[in-house]
């Protein structure tokens, strides 16, 4: 930055966060967000917020944004009508899918492939053929693709998925394709398998490339929009997107490749976390964001966050690079009910941000989360999201005594408390997915809590899991926002490279690398990033021969008459930490893949500390934990804790954009960055 206003805006289901950091340093603001157009948030954000902090439209050097868009695109089924263009003879791949099946044991088993992407009708084969070395066996049939993409047109698609067999080997038939669809069907979108996943397994690859098209239309639609509001505003910087894999890009790559925002916005929140994390000496953290919608966990070992090969999402696998997340429908505005049972459930359907909770005022009837917060007493109706909202207690308390409290035959309170309980069962479940699960003990971690409703839960939720210390941010309830802006602008490109491990040819493998890192560096010149600040890293995609799924081993250039042997030790390593042991068979290459990245140019302020003075602003009645009393629990503000000021629970800690409960048996205290470091047990 040249002193220029740099602004992240992160648009979730209920609230958008927003920070600005420039000269006079760091702003933030929580805004409710818009269903029906969540662009237009961003119009209203710059409209109503610049003014406010005495900035003009010109000021704004560098805008970044995360989106929940492509994913509720999916959830919702609301992506475009899209037609799939495949080898003939193989157009039922996307509906024939895996033999696997995550839900095994029920009566009525839900399809796990996504035939709804394109039904029957609107996939047509083309006649042609590739060998898997890259020869065309047989040539395009001009005669075939007319026919097929003519019924396809017929069906009133708007984006077309290509997806011939072994096209990764050779994209000239996929190529072809694209040329004609251009020349004779300009209006309709295109997604090359080629481009999009260039790598083998032709179920996997026809998802994804098919996933891209669905929701290619509608992305484009959106960040054009998001970028005639800039412009409208006269905002001169360019829009800059999250990917999934926790880097930014331009909003030009995106529209190219939107299937890479599938998580967007959670990322951010993972990359703004790692950041905290590092910053307070914490590099093996669990990530919560809890917000109005629902709560997002990851896992961050030695300050990295887990990227996957590929990632579930509404229970399909689509194979996209991503931050490994596991989200659940457990937010604020998380609805509480009554199952057939008689059985209290909270979630995963969500007032979201219209109407909202029932205290919100704005319609909702519902019981939610949020509503039970403020019945026990630990949010302050009067400085909710910094004073910006009112909370009405007693639309609360009719809510909830009407769907919880009188059905179950409980006080009002009981059922708020119960309410907790349930939500905080739920989530630390979730917690338990990450880490024990997968052979991690949680309580060698520290939880970092985000989100507008993160802090709120987090003392709960660690004695739930045996931790020990929580880190909560400067601001936990924008940390996603403040996560675009310190993210670095990445890219990442792969190809098939079919090759034994034994007796390779170094210099076909340096010529790979070579032509991955061309590809990715146009990418980062599309990016305006001067070539000599540009890092590159390098990976290959290992398996013994005859297994069908292979491990991601990073690897360097350097030596290359020796790399084969390093690389098959690495594989060896890392093969034994994740299945406990190691064949020591032969193993062949899959893939290739080059990344290559640069640091963000906005350097985030650190806060000055306050010296003297206490914090405490008066008391409260609350009911929390286990307890089944109302205890008086000191109330402080976040912005005037001192340096050396310990906080013993009970107490709550108030911010514009959140509230921190430290329940009895914790301390808190300032750490670098004046984020807050909460432990169990004695004060330190």
């Amino acid at each position: 930055m040249t002193g220029g206003l740099a602004i992240g805006v992160d648009i979730g289901g209920t609230f958008t966060d927003v920070v600005a950091v420039g000269a006079d340093g760091l702003t933030i603001a929580k805004v409710p967000s818009s269903r029906s157009d969540p662009s237009s948030t961003v119009r209203d954000v710059l409209g109503r917020l610049l003014p406010e902090w005495g900035k003009r439209p010109q000021d704004v050097e560098r805008f970044t944004h995360g989106t929940t868009v492509a994913t509720n695109a999916v959830l919702e089924r609301r992506g475009a009508r899209i037609g799939l263009l495949t080898t003939d003879g193989f157009t039922d791949v996307v509906e024939i899918g895996r033999q696997n099946r995550h839900q095994i044991y029920d009566l009525i088993l839900k399809p796990e492939t996504p035939g709804f992407l394109a039904p029957g009708p609107r996939r047509k084969g083309v006649v042609e053929e590739i060998a898997p070395t890259g020869e065309v066996v047989v040539p395009l049939d001009e005669a075939s693709l007319k026919q097929s993409v003519d019924a396809l047109i017929a069906e009133r698609v708007e984006a077309i998925a290509v997806c011939f067999l072994f096209s990764f080997a050779n994209p000239v038939h996929e190529q072809r394709a694209r040329d004609y669809l251009r020349e004779h069907h300009p209006g309709v979108m295109v997604s090359l398998s080629s481009d999009v996943d260039p790598s083998f397994r032709e179920y996997e690859r026809t998802c994804v490339t098919a996933f891209d098209a669905y929701v290619k239309p509608l992305l484009d639609r959106y960040l054009g929009q998001m970028e005639g509001h800039l412009a409208s505003a006269g905002v001169p910087a360019p829009l800059q997107i999250m990917q999934s894999r926790g880097g930014i890009c331009c909003s030009g790559i995106a529209r190219l490749r939107p299937v890479r925002l599938f998580l967007s916005g959670p990322a951010a929140g993972v990359i703004g976390a790692r950041d905290v994390g590092v910053e307070t000496g914490h590099r093996d953290i669990i990530t919560l964001d809890i917000g109005g919608t629902s709560s997002d966990i990851a896992l961050i070992t030695d300050g990295r966050p887990i990227v996957r090969p590929d990632g579930l999402l509404d229970q399909f696998t689509i194979r996209v690079p991503m931050v490994d997340v596991n989200s659940i429908g457990a937010g604020g505005g998380s609805i509480a009910w009554i199952d057939a049972g008689g059985g209290l459930r909270v979630g995963p359907r969500s007032a979201g941000a219209e109407p909202g909770p029932a205290c919100y005022g704005r319609g909702g009837e519902d019981a939610t989360v949020t509503d039970a917060s403020v019945l026990l007493g630990l949010l302050n109706p009067a400085y909710f999201a910094g004073g910006t909202m009112r909370l009405d207690p007693d639309l609360a308390a009719r809510a909830v005594e009407a769907k919880v409290a009188r059905p179950l035959g409980m006080t009002v309170e009981q059922a708020a408390l119960g309410i907790h309980r349930v939500i905080n069962a739920q989530m630390a479940e979730g917690m338990r997915l990450v880490s024990i699960k997968r052979g991690i003990d949680p309580r060698a971690f520290a939880l970092l809590p985000f989100g507008g409703a993160g802090p709120l839960h987090a003392t709960a939720l660690a004695r739930e899991l045996g931790i020990t210390t929580i880190v909560v941010p400067r601001y936990p309830g924008v940390l996603s926002a403040s996560g675009l802006l310190s993210a670095m602008t990445e890219h990442e490109v792969a190809g098939a490279f079919f090759r034994k491990l034994a007796g390779f040819e170094p210099a076909e493998l340096l010529e790979a690398c070579r032509r991955l890192k061309e590809s990715c560096a146009a990418l980062m010149a599309a990016e305006d990033v001067p070539a000599d600040s540009v890092e590159t890293s390098y990976a290959a995609d290992i398996c013994y021969i005859g297994q069908s799924y292979a491990l991601e081993v990073p690897f360097t250039l350097d030596d290359p008459a020796g790399i084969g042997k390093r690389i098959y030790a690495d594989f060896g390593r890392i093969y034994t930490q994740i299945y406990g042991h190691d064949t020591r068979a032969p193993a062949q290459f899959v893939n290739l893949r080059v990344v290559q990245r640069v640091a963000s140019s906005t350097r985030m302020p650190r806060p000055a500390a306050i010296t003297g003075g206490s914090s405490r602003k008066g008391t409260r009645r609350v009911l929390m934990g286990e307890g089944s009393a109302y205890v008086d629990a000191a109330i402080h503000a976040r912005d005037q804790i001192s340096a050396n000021e310990v906080i013993a629970g009970p107490a709550i800690i108030e911010q514009s954009d959140t509230t921190t409960l430290i329940e009895p048996g914790w301390h808190s205290r300032l750490a670098a960055g004046q984020n807050l470091v909460v432990t169990y047990g004695d004060a330190p």
